[in-house]
């Protein structure tokens, strides 16, 4: 096992290693004492993996009570928080008692966010189940929902006690959803480390797996301990999001979310180089390793979708939209554009054969 500390307005540790779902009771044990907690998952995942969940909280003594809503994008949305609300009020949760999100993205998100206004706050933790959320949402203290106009728009800042990331529960994702965490991955090396991202260009992500999530959360530690509240530094981490959140919303959620990210990623890679901020070199490396791992390089749909749907970032100040665009591997820069301008930069940007 390793452990990587977060420092945060809140601290704690990352846990990383197979078998932790049976030990979460003890671990849990060691950061907070005994008391009522609802573990918040999905129809999917409860069927896998919440029984060993239970089982070892109940041992070590804690109360657990659990609500499982639809899995999927859909359910991210403002009834089913509301829902999750009445659900911990109905049971007299009150504010010394926990939150335990078990699932992927959209639980940790949602189950985050219901901690984070539930009596104006109460503790949670996270155990990531997939390797997108291992590496990236369960780490830092986002939580949010979506809203009609686009992705995470209602959302609040509230850093776990403790994450605890069973890498075990990936030998049960199916390729998609395992390529959604190697995006993020990706971006973490186009963003930070060569040597990162040399092993996704080499597709080593299944046997190097634990090596490789403590590195993706040690780059994310280190991006929030400098800016928790996402006000600077911080947004280098939406790297390929702005466009790939546009791509998830004009898709209907029927491109998740690191596929999205992935086309994203191609297409900042090359307005970069269009704009003369990287050369050739590095967009064919980015380009190279998404389709070794199976992921897009490009969309069908228009820059003029895509530029209204960027409209709706929740990054946006004003006119203005920071997009991230990369210098080489290992290093990208903020690049402020005018929201007019979006259609015009990506238009020919968004297919590798346009080019």
């Amino acid at each position: 096992m390793r452990t990587v500390r977060v420092k945060a307005s809140t601290e704690y540790d990352v846990l990383i290693g197979r078998g932790l779902l049976d030990e979460t009771g003890e671990r849990l044990k060691a950061v907070a004492c005994p008391k009522k907690t609802a573990v918040i998952t999905d129809d999917r995942v409860n069927s896998l993996y919440s029984e060993r969940v239970v089982k070892s909280l109940e041992a070590s003594g804690f109360e657990v009570i659990k609500y499982v809503f639809k899995n999927g994008e859909a359910s991210k949305n403002p009834q089913v928080l509301f829902d999750i609300l009445e659900f911990l009020a109905e049971n007299q949760v009150t504010r010394s008692d926990m939150v335990v999100a078990l699932g992927g993205g959209v639980t940790g998100d949602m189950a985050g966010f219901a901690a984070a206004v539930y009596l104006r706050g109460i503790d949670f933790i996270q155990i990531p189940t997939t390797f997108l959320a291992a590496i990236d949402s369960s780490v830092g203290g986002k939580t949010g929902v979506d809203l009609k106009a686009g992705k995470n728009l209602a959302g609040a800042f509230l850093q776990p006690r403790l994450v605890i990331c069973d890498y075990e529960t990936m030998d049960t994702l199916s390729e998609e959803f395992f390529a959604d965490g190697v995006a993020e991955g990706i971006k973490y090396g186009v963003l930070a480390s060569e040597a990162l991202f040399e092993k996704f260009a080499e597709k080593k992500a299944k046997d190097e797996l634990e090596d490789i999530i403590y590195e993706c959360v040690s780059i994310k530690r280190d991006v929030v301990f400098e800016d928790e509240l996402d006000k600077g530094k911080r947004q280098l981490l939406n790297l390929g999001h702005t466009f790939g959140h546009a791509i998830e919303k004009l898709s209907s959620f029927g491109i998740t979310h690191g596929h999205g990210v992935a086309a994203g990623m191609a297409i900042a890679a090359r307005t970069a180089e269009k704009l003369g901020i990287c050369d050739n070199d590095t967009v064919k490396k980015i380009e190279a390793c998404l389709e070794l791992n199976e992921l897009p390089t490009g969309t069908d749909f228009s820059a003029e979708d895509i530029a209204e749907c960027a409209m709706a970032d929740k990054k946006r100040r004003g006119d203005m939209i920071t997009l991230i665009l990369p210098e080489r591997i290992g290093s990208c820069r903020l690049y402020p554009v005018n929201k007019d301008e979006i259609a015009g930069l990506i238009g020919d940007c968004l297919k590798k054969e346009s080019r």
